[in-house]
């Protein structure tokens, strides 16, 4: 007896929290979806074999041969062409814009170099990202006997300079990609909670009967964390410097700007999180929900070209995604935001547009 009603006990627990997880339809749906995401981000979008990185062609010799190289470049699908520059010193500005990842440079006496068993060309290389690295230096010793009769075997077919990062390091990309990540996770985090947590603790009915607008609510609650952004950002990229030798390029104002801007982003979108919630167990499962695509599709593990288009136009609706580019471009490159001006309106935008939203749905809660 002493079994069996332990058994129907615990027949009643189970009952209860299968119904309980039956009514509570976010947690349900995470349930559904985080491991569908999981096995879409991992077996489709997540691919390691990079191609079609963007680069530039600066032909000077202005020859047939120049032309079937370029042709021959093309058809090995490790690089798309983008466009073409009258000189090397236009084809570096558009690298270090993060327009290209590379450029192809063929100097006017490319029939000398080909008598003369020379390279005959150069890659001019974004070396920060070093899988988009490698995989365009393969091209270094790609075969091109079928435009001269002289065979270049006995010396490279290309010389390649890798920039920014010539030794390869992995830590010289990891650690700017690093930022991103920990403030997305840190700041969704602290702000997907907000007004629940004040609905939690019976402070929502006080906010309610004070004069505060949803609008100054919304800003009043993003405002703190921002000094904890900028905290995190410095340690990481201070630290990363000293312990990895990170390079610091850009400059100081810049930096801030930028990251200014990725964490007010952040933090609203995590308002939004926080307005659609009711409890803070959904929330954090909101918030994973955001980090997981954010860690695997913003450029941060694995090159963005790799990516097939539709997980492309996903991550172009991260944040993360965009600050990526930001960060690297300013630490490493020596950008600045005016080089990138997609992305800074892009945080832009979506920072004002998701304090309205946030406020909108707070207001509709009020209600």
């Amino acid at each position: 007896m002493t079994l069996m009603a332990s058994l129907r006990r615990i027949k009643a627990i189970t009952t209860k929290e299968m119904r309980q997880l039956k009514r509570d339809r976010i947690t349900f749906a995470m349930i559904v979806m985080i491991p569908l995401i999981q096995l879409l981000l991992f077996g489709y979008a997540i691919n390691t074999d990079v191609r079609n990185v963007p680069v530039v062609v600066v032909d000077q010799s202005e020859s047939v041969d120049g032309r079937w190289i370029v042709e021959a470049i093309r058809a090995s699908q490790v690089v798309s062409i983008e466009g073409y520059y009258a000189t090397a010193t236009a084809a570096e500005a558009a690298i270090t814009r993060g327009e290209v990842r590379a450029a192809l440079i063929l100097p006017p006496n490319l029939e000398h170099k080909q008598a003369n068993n020379e390279p005959i060309g150069q890659w001019i290389i974004d070396g920060s990202d070093t899988m988009v690295a490698a995989a365009i230096s393969q091209l270094r010793n790609m075969p091109l006997a079928h435009i001269s009769d002289q065979p270049l075997a006995s010396s490279p077919t290309f010389e390649v300079a890798l920039f920014y990062n010539p030794e390869q390091r992995s830590a010289v990309n990891i650690v700017p990609g690093l930022i991103a990540v920990i403030l997305t996770m840190t700041m969704i985090l602290f702000t997907s909670a907000a007004i629940v947590r004040e609905r939690e603790k019976g402070n929502l009915e006080l906010l309610i009967t004070t004069p505060i607008k949803p609008l100054e609510l919304m800003l009043g609650k993003i405002l703190p964390y921002i000094v904890v952004g900028l905290i995190q950002m410095s340690i990481i990229l201070g630290l990363g410097h000293l312990i990895f030798d990170v390079p610091l390029n850009g400059t100081i104002a810049q930096l801030l700007l930028g990251t200014l801007l990725f964490i007010a982003a952040s933090l609203t979108l995590g308002l939004i999180i926080s307005t659609i919630a009711t409890t803070q167990l959904q929330a954090m499962q909101m918030t994973i929900f955001i980090i997981l695509p954010t860690i695997l599709l913003s450029g941060f593990m694995f090159p963005f070209e790799a990516m097939p288009k539709p997980a492309q136009w996903i991550a172009e609706l991260l944040p993360a995604t965009h600050f990526m580019r930001i960060i690297r471009a300013i630490v490493l490159r020596g950008g600045q935001l005016s080089d990138l001006p997609f992305d800074t309106l892009w945080l832009l935008g979506f920072t004002l547009l998701g304090i309205i939203v946030a406020s909108l749905r707070f207001t509709k809660r009020l209600d």
